[in-house]
């Protein structure tokens, strides 16, 4: 059994944490680590015990399926199936923020309860080094949805992630803000026609010049394929408001480009979605306290990154 790191559960990206921390996996205990896009709450995707645990500390619905993190492309190609589109996006977009929905392999060893029963897994290589390092060292696919209580603000730091989960995780490696700062996009290939379940870190636009047309899913959360579909999530705890020109009595301001002064925070005065995404999930934590009735969000342009922006306030502002 690992020896308990002292002090604190927050460390730091050294040698020696990446090791304690895969050893933490490999006994099928949590470690939060960082992504390019959020921040992960990991374990061995192999083990139904340790994905459980998963589910547990997030009190995640058992039907949301999770992503299943890779190292490299060997040890993923024994686990789905990867058809030829598949191929081509892995070529063009892996490592990255993508997260693609294939068929299980009829020995595939990853818990089904990560796929919520389904046949199909999702599953990504991230492009951040300390992720890889860590599915390298543990020497197992690694289960990993953000690392926050269900329904949350994803974290894009590792303070974020001692916020919300406490002393749930035994280690969170801390690889300091996220680049992307939202989730991978997350596109379904186990059936006849692609289809855009998740909008997310890759534009649709990027994947379609790879593969041509992409559909984009109905929504239906009977049985999601990926997380991140239901009606509900990424939700602060006070009201969220929409498409707003400035701040009600009692609002935050969550503004977005130069043409207003915002007192409280701004996504990007440039007006640079990239910047914008990347600054998302910590400035609705910023701005989640007790001091305001709600936050006001100023309109986001819905193209590029941007569409993947809305799809999270949209889901963030539905009622509970």
């Amino acid at each position: 059994m690992y020896e308990q790191l002292p002090n604190n559960i927050l460390q730091s990206a050294s040698a020696d944490h990446i090791a304690a921390a895969a050893e933490v996996i490999r006994a099928g205990g949590l470690v939060a680590f960082p992504t390019e896009t959020v921040y992960g709450l990991g374990a061995d995707a192999t083990s139904d015990a340790a994905v459980a645990s998963i589910f547990d500390a997030k009190e995640r619905p058992l039907f949301n399926p999770l992503i299943i993190h890779f190292a490299d492309q060997t040890s993923l190609a024994t686990t789905v199936e990867l058809n030829e589109e598949a191929k081509q996006l892995a070529r063009a977009f892996w490592p990255g923020a993508l997260t693609m929905v294939l068929p299980r392999q009829a020995d595939c060893p990853v818990s089904l309860l990560a796929s919520a029963g389904l046949e199909t897994l999702a599953v990504r290589l991230p492009n951040h080094p300390l992720a890889r390092a860590l599915i390298e060292a543990a020497g197992t696919p690694i289960a990993a949805p953000s690392a926050n209580r269900s329904g949350e603000i994803s974290p894009s730091a590792a303070e974020h992630v001692l916020q919300s989960l406490g002393d749930k995780v035994e280690i969170i490696l801390d690889g300091g803000p996220c680049k992307v700062g939202i989730e991978s996009t997350v596109i379904d290939l186990s059936g006849p026609t692609p289809a855009l379940l998740r909008p997310g870190g890759i534009a649709r636009e990027e994947l379609e010049a790879v593969i041509g047309p992409i559909a984009l899913s109905d929504g239906s959360e009977d049985a999601p394929k990926s997380p991140g579909m239901l009606e509900r999530h990424y939700a602060p705890s006070i009201p969220l408001r929409l498409n707003a020109k400035k701040a009600g009595p009692g609002e935050a301001l969550l503004a977005f480009g130069s043409t207003v002064s915002a007192r409280h925070a701004n996504l990007s005065r440039l007006g640079d979605l990239t910047e914008a995404a990347a600054n998302l999930f910590a400035m609705l934590r910023m701005l989640d306290q007790p001091g305001f009735s709600g936050i006001a969000v100023m309109e986001i342009p819905h193209t590029g990154l941007g569409v993947a922006i809305n799809d999270r306030l949209k889901r963030a502002a539905t009622p509970p």
